[in-house]
């Protein structure tokens, strides 16, 4: 059981970083550097298409990533 889980988490966590490093960087260029990415964080630009998929694909493993690792230290 502890075997399955460890591959598991190890399946999760390369996954998730796959998909993080997939995601378009929100403060691209000059312009993010001098607004600090606040754009995002007031909802001035929505998440459209693939960006979106991606976001809810790392929240989604994400959780999962958490999950295993509470389930592994129970075991």
């Amino acid at each position: 059981m502890h075997a399955l889980l460890m591959t598991l988490l190890v399946i999760v966590a390369l996954s998730l970083i796959v998909v993080v490093l997939l995601q378009s960087g929100k403060s691209a260029g000059l312009s993010g550097a001098i607004s600090g990415g606040a754009e995002q964080l007031f909802g001035k630009q929505k998440a459209r298409g693939l960006d979106l998929v991606l976001q809810r694909v790392t929240v989604v493993l994400s959780v999962l990533f958490f999950i295993l690792a509470v389930a592994i230290m129970k075991v």
